[in-house]
């Protein structure tokens, strides 16, 4: 097993502060139990083992969830895969719950109602990502209008990420409420920090502004709402107030670098560090690259939590204008005080839109015009592709554009390529994208799971599944990233956000393919 110099730091300096399972005397830290394998294991070639933990140290359990899992893994055939979706279509229920109040506290004399909230770890650090718990969440949104207990979590959530993004917008992560009785984390990476503005490390993890964290936190509410009809937890003034302290943030980073007499804006937000690391600190004293104006927004950081080079995350900008479309669709419905806030984000949406179409495309020498991954406004553009989401590869399920698009296939095949996309890899193990967080010649899980997605070929699908199934090291659970050469070389035993995308890559993939496993 092999982890990057970020993760180990994290790791080691988070270790005390483990949760054990379901907070019951006698369940182990999963961080601890996902490192080693557990029987039974499947009869198939890779013996896959069974990593669910007891049922008495699952931090929740949801009927509608465990109907899913016994009815997908009844329809298929592969032995390894009926372990290994079991394993991962779960993982976020069965291990990343650290707290959840439901808003039936009896001890509340008034008896009035209260909201839930849910505070959602991303695996292995005791923390809450906006942009890790929305898709650690994302595969049983479906199932919330068929489970009460399961609804009141993903609201639970909404809620969390509201309170969170109200009190400091510019931040990725965020520590666990002190009601909830968990202690703080220190972020091992996050020392000698100088952001812009300043933030209470008490309530944040990570102050990396990170625009798809906006759009993840979007997407959460709007996907609940298509899924359920409800949108309640709209009229709740914290949500409002996230909104608000959002869309200004969109605003505000529209702006360009320089004013109309060429001189320099005082940037509004900035992040420097002291590191070794280029990508853990920003150009110009933290503030980012020039940008000129161009309807999309700038952003500090990717979904890697890595510095962008230019300012423009081209697929973060997608994602951000295909939410605040749905955002505005959902307010528009329920009208009355939301009218206002509609329609600026559906203007907000058209005018991010129109950016990336107009500022974030270039010619390709051999492949004609595809999407850049970032750009700047000036002409300059960055062509590769990086396995976090949102990415080029998951454009079509961003809901930005058509999987069938030319343009989108045009990128597709940039990404997918060794000769077009620097971070694109191939070895005897293992062949997909990979990410300056973790360096060369190692692929993500995620990225392969998210080629499954957007791809349909049944072939190609069916070489995503038996990649996904060859290279958990023998721990029948999705790493961070794995090395070419080697699945047994791998980063992070407990990821629970590629789990999550793996469980929903199988239910598709059956939906799409019936018997392809």
């Amino acid at each position: 097993m092999r982890h990057n110099v970020l993760a180990a730091a994290l790791l080691v300096l988070l270790a005390s502060t483990a949760l054990t399972l379901g907070g019951q005397a006698g369940c182990p830290s999963y961080t601890d139990y996902s490192s080693a394998a557990h029987g039974p294991l499947s009869t198939g070639k890779y013996r896959i083992p069974s990593m669910r933990p007891p049922r008495r140290c699952r931090t929740f359990v949801s009927p509608a969830v465990e109907r899913v899992v016994e009815d997908v893994t009844a329809a298929i055939a592969d032995p390894d895969w009926k372990h290994l979706f079991g394993n991962t279509f779960a993982n976020t229920l069965d291990t990343t719950v650290a707290w959840h109040d439901d808003g039936s506290d009896s001890s509340n004399s008034t008896k009035k109602k209260q909201p839930p909230y849910t505070f959602l770890i991303t695996g292995d650090i005791t923390a809450q990502w906006i942009r890790d718990s929305t898709n650690q969440m994302m595969p049983y949104i479906a199932y919330a209008a068929d489970d009460d207990a399961l609804a009141k979590l993903v609201l639970g959530l909404i809620n969390m990420q509201a309170e969170e993004l109200a009190a400091y917008p510019y931040g990725n992560a965020f520590q666990p409420p002190a009601r909830s009785g968990l202690a703080p984390s220190r972020n091992g990476i996050g020392v000698d920090v100088r952001a812009t503005p300043a933030y209470d490390s008490s309530v944040v993890f990570e102050a990396k502004f990170e625009i798809d964290s906006f759009a993840s936190f979007f997407q959460l509410g709007n996907r609940y709402w298509a899924a359920t009809g409800d949108a309640a937890f709209a009229e709740s003034e914290t949500w409002q107030t996230a909104v608000a302290a959002i869309l200004a943030v969109v605003r505000q980073q529209q702006e360009p670098t320089f004013d109309a007499d060429n001189r320099p804006n005082r940037p509004a937000v900035t992040y420097a560090r002291k590191t070794w690391t280029a990508t853990e600190t920003q150009f110009v004293n933290g503030a980012g690259n020039p940008a000129k104006r161009t309807g999309m927004v700038r952003t500090l950081f990717r979904p890697s939590d890595d510095a962008t080079v230019l300012p423009f995350l081209v697929p973060a900008n997608a994602f951000l204008a295909a939410e605040l479309r749905s955002l505005g669709e959902m307010l528009g419905a329920l009208g009355g005080t939301h009218a206002d806030a509609a329609h600026e984000a559906t203007a907000l949406g058209a005018e991010i839109r129109r950016g990336v179409m107009q500022h974030g495309t270039a010619q390709h020498p051999t492949l004609g015009r595809v999407f850049a991954y970032e750009a700047d406004g000036y002409g300059s553009v960055l062509l590769m592709d990086d396995a976090n989401g949102p990415s080029l590869l998951a454009l079509p399920l961003l809901g930005f554009i058509g999987a069938d698009d030319p343009l989108y296939l045009r990128t597709r095949a940039m990404v997918l390529s060794a000769d077009h996309n620097p971070w694109f890899f191939e070895g005897s193990a293992a062949s997909g994208v990979g990410s300056p967080h973790t360096g060369v010649a190692r692929v993500w899980p995620m990225a392969v799971a998210m080629r499954g997605l957007t791809s349909a070929n049944r072939t190609e699908v069916a070489e995503c599944l038996d990649q996904l199934k060859a290279t958990t090291a023998g721990l029948g659970l999705m790493h961070e990233s794995v090395s070419v050469a080697s699945p047994a070389d791998y980063t992070r035993s407990w990821f629970a956000w590629c789990n999550s995308l793996v469980g929903q890559l199988v239910v598709d993939a059956l939906a799409r393919f019936p018997g392809i496993i």
